[in-house]
């Protein structure tokens, strides 16, 4: 059903299964008291969702403080930022 959701909001760009192997490939690092820093490549498939839920974790360490405050506001379906 989530797959469906992210479907939907990105406009059905991708197929469900293109979804599931592109979010499986999204993978960061950990770095203690710091944050996350993305070990995965730019893709149109992360364009698109970054430009979906208004947020970006492609280019830029994010702090663990953002990144709790993204699943936060994700699961209750807001957007992470205004544009």
């Amino acid at each position: 059903m989530l797959y469906r959701y992210l479907e939907k909001q990105l406009k059905e760009q991708f197929t469900s299964s293109q979804i599931i192997t592109q979010l499986r490939e999204m993978n960061f690092y950990q770095v203690p008291s710091e944050g996350y820093i993305p070990t995965y490549t730019r893709t149109d498939f992360t364009d698109a969702l970054h430009e979906s839920f208004g947020f970006n974790t492609d280019y830029e360490i994010v702090s663990m403080k953002n990144m709790k405050k993204i699943f936060k506001q994700t699961k209750n379906g807001k957007k992470v930022r205004k544009k």
